[in-house]
């Protein structure tokens, strides 16, 4: 059994351990042996927290045997995004500029997990403050995919959505500014939630964009992602961003029927702004025939066009980020990467008229986002444009070429998850884009789950290889 619990899920972990049947000691050193034996290829982690995981799961097999209870994420195994604060365990952003940063603090998602009772592996690879990369000149070498390690498993959020992929940790937390959690879930295989803004604190975690950022779960199922989300959302006055509004039980939701909803196609995201491979198109197709099937209503809608929004999202972000980092890149420019300041430097140059419309654009787009969805309970359009490129093919311009298929929905502010919905002939994951209301982070979920329940994409994990053993 000590084999496979890298591939329990969530829920059937925390059952076994709830009922003493399995040890979160045993849990946790299934994943740090795993972590041990695969790591030193796939590069997932930058951070192992080792001793602080043993001793937070002893602690859980203490209070369980002890009847005490916290919950769901009681006695698992995550990890997290090493752009989010953790006490006493190195924040780097994967920068030079933080290489000896021990923050003294939790960031609040970091605390809910610990109210949780949850275990934290370690810190996990990202491009450089979520935002450079990937690139030969950080710290540490890039992230690789493990369905093809000659790919990328896409950013920022790689580590996170590699490491759940691999079965190097049950879940993950990343985060998402214009698609840094839902464009490596696609690449990987993997769900990927993007929040609505507001949904999750991010007090704790390095900021990119003050208007844009969201944190979320990354993980293999939608129920362990629902269990992640319900365990680190909520409102946190620290972060003026977040929300005061009641969080739902997310798992309830996954009831399995989407009958009668109405689900709205953004086709022309796909195949006219940016067009997608024939590839992607088809498998959308059985995607949209299969949510058909299960008896959503399925029509196809209009939003603005693609690059409209990533207009936006730019004039925005550029100037935040510039501002955050600005003292650091003008007195230390040598402690950043290069694809980092090729992207951020472009910041100082935006005018603030120009800042100031595009937030009042940004606000524009948003009202016309909720006034659409009083039609639709939710949007599907695809995750991705194509597999995981090539490490080696990745160009430094790309942000600013062409844009993401996720940005739309950061730029309206609402939940977006990504969710598998095939693989190219040669292994390669496609994926599907849900997005909703804001805060109706229960109806994408209860979308991707009845779609995940109804095709066979979870029946096959990637099997990287051990280097030195040549064992899966």
């Amino acid at each position: 059994m000590a084999a496979d619990l890298h591939f329990l899920g969530i829920a059937e972990a925390s059952r076994r351990i709830r009922a003493r049947e399995l040890s979160p000691v045993a849990l946790t050193r299934a994943f740090l042996d795993r972590i041990e034996a695969l790591d030193s290829h796939l590069h997932c982690y930058l951070t192992l927290a080792r001793e602080q995981a043993l001793g937070e799961a002893e602690q859980a097999e203490r209070e369980i045997a002890a009847g005490t209870w916290r919950g769901p994420m009681h006695g698992i195994p995550y990890a997290v995004k090493d752009n989010i604060e953790t006490a006493g365990i190195r924040t780097t952003g994967n920068s030079k500029l933080l290489l000896d940063n021990i923050p003294g603090r939790d960031a609040a998602v970091i605390e809910r997990l610990k109210r949780a009772g949850a275990v934290l592996l370690g810190k996990l690879a990202c491009d450089e403050f979520a935002h450079g990369g990937p690139s030969d000149d950080l710290p540490w070498p890039p992230t690789r995919n493990p369905w093809n390690t000659e790919h990328m498993p896409g950013g920022s959020s790689g580590g996170s959505a590699a490491a759940v992929a691999a079965g190097l940790a049950l879940t993950a937390l990343g985060t998402d500014t214009g698609g840094s959690i839902r464009s490596p879930a696609g690449y990987c295989g993997v769900v990927g939630l993007k929040p609505t803004y507001g949904r999750v604190s991010r007090f704790g975690i390095i900021p990119n964009s003050f208007s844009l950022d969201t944190c979320g779960p990354i993980a293999w199922s939608v129920e362990d992602a629902a269990l992640m989300l319900a365990a680190v959302a909520g409102h946190d006055p620290r972060d003026p961003g977040s929300i005061e509004l009641p969080v739902p039980d997310f798992r309830a939701a996954l009831t399995g029927d989407i009958r009668g909803l109405r689900i709205g196609v953004v086709r022309h995201f796909y195949e006219e702004d940016l067009p997608a491979s024939p590839e992607v198109r088809a498998n959308m197709e059985a995607a949209l025939g299969v949510l058909a099937r299960l008896g959503a209503e399925v029509e196809d809608v209009r939003l603005r066009p693609l690059q409209e929004y990533a207009a936006c999202k730019m004039m925005i972000q550029l100037p935040e980020i510039y501002a955050v980092f600005e003292e650091d890149l003008q007195r230390r420019p040598e402690s950043f990467g290069a694809i980092f300041k090729y992207r951020v430097l472009p910041g100082a140059l935006v005018r603030g008229v120009d800042y100031v419309q595009a937030q009042r654009k940004r606000r524009q787009l948003a009202a016309e986002y909720r006034e659409l969805m009083r039609r639709y309970d939710a949007l599907v359009t695809s995750g991705i444009y194509g597999p995981a490129p090539k490490i080696g093919r990745f160009e430094r311009k790309g942000k600013f070429a062409k844009p993401s298929i996720t940005v739309a929905f950061s730029v309206t502010g609402g939940p977006a998850a990504s969710i598998c919905n095939g693989f190219t002939p040669s292994g390669l994951p496609y994926a599907l884009q849900i997005a909703g209301r804001p805060f109706d982070e229960a109806t994408v979920l209860r979308i991707a789950h009845a779609y995940e329940a109804a095709t066979p994409w979870r029946r096959t994990r990637p099997a990287p290889q051990d280097r030195a053993q040549g064992t899966p």
